[in-house]
């Protein structure tokens, strides 16, 4: 009889071992397929437009304030479909969607040759990425600036007078304009028995020019005239 119960006392030890090993094994099991299904959740998809996106939910949660966060925490009031592949669905433009998702990955704006920093300033509104909307806000009126870049030229005129009326023209000029060359060319006519000199005076004035604008006064006449008269 002692023989029998030690057996049976055994065999329930034994049981007791083998449950209580299944149960540990049935636990690190649930364990490992829950860490597998968190990586398989970190990648997301977006169809925006049509066009699918793949991203991780790192990316995405770049910006806490941001449309984008809210929509991977499944917020009830966004009311957001998925396509039949689970890609979360969003109705903007795919083509301006990219760089706003570039930015979110490394932190750093590119824009294709081809688009429009105010195209990728509304979809960074839409989205509510506050630092990306500062950022091309500054790079669009950087932009302006050097379109709106202005620049000095000089602006030159060539006025014919004679000798007579040389003072009076001196004294008439008006601000801003000065002489750059006194041409003698000779007399043109006789009055009298008196000969009539009659010169050729080049002025020339500073005046802001646009980058953009039209294109600078044309002045060679101006210049050979200088050069005509330096040999004179």
């Amino acid at each position: 009889m002692a023989e029998t119960a030690c057996t049976n006392q055994n065999n329930v030890v034994d049981h007791a071992d083998a449950s209580s090993s299944s149960c540990c094994s049935s636990r690190r099991t649930s364990t490992q397929v829950s860490q597998d299904n968190g990586r398989r959740s970190e990648w997301i998809k977006l169809n925006v437009g049509g066009t699918v996106f793949m991203t991780t939910r790192t990316t995405l949660s770049r910006d806490p304030n941001s449309f984008l966060f809210r929509l991977i925490q499944d917020e009830p009031d966004l009311n957001t479909d998925r396509d039949e592949n689970g890609a979360y669905l969003i109705d903007r433009d795919a083509t301006y969607f990219g760089p706003v998702l570039n930015y979110l990955r490394h932190g750093k704006l590119v824009i294709n040759k081809d688009l429009a920093e105010e195209g990728i300033l509304e979809e960074a509104e839409f989205y509510n990425i506050t630092n990306l909307i500062r950022l091309i806000k500054d790079k669009i009126q950087e932009r302006d600036a050097k379109q709106n870049q202005t620049y000095m030229k000089n602006v030159y005129r060539v006025l014919q007078c004679s000798e007579e009326e040389l003072t009076q023209m001196v004294s008439t000029m008006s601000d801003g304009w000065k002489f750059e060359q006194l041409i003698n060319i000779g007399s043109q006519y006789n009055y009298g028995s008196e000969d009539h000199v009659e010169f050729l005076c080049v002025v020339s004035r500073e005046c802001p020019n646009s980058v953009n604008g039209p294109g600078a006064e044309p002045s060679d006449r101006a210049k050979v005239l200088q050069q005509k008269g330096s040999r004179m």
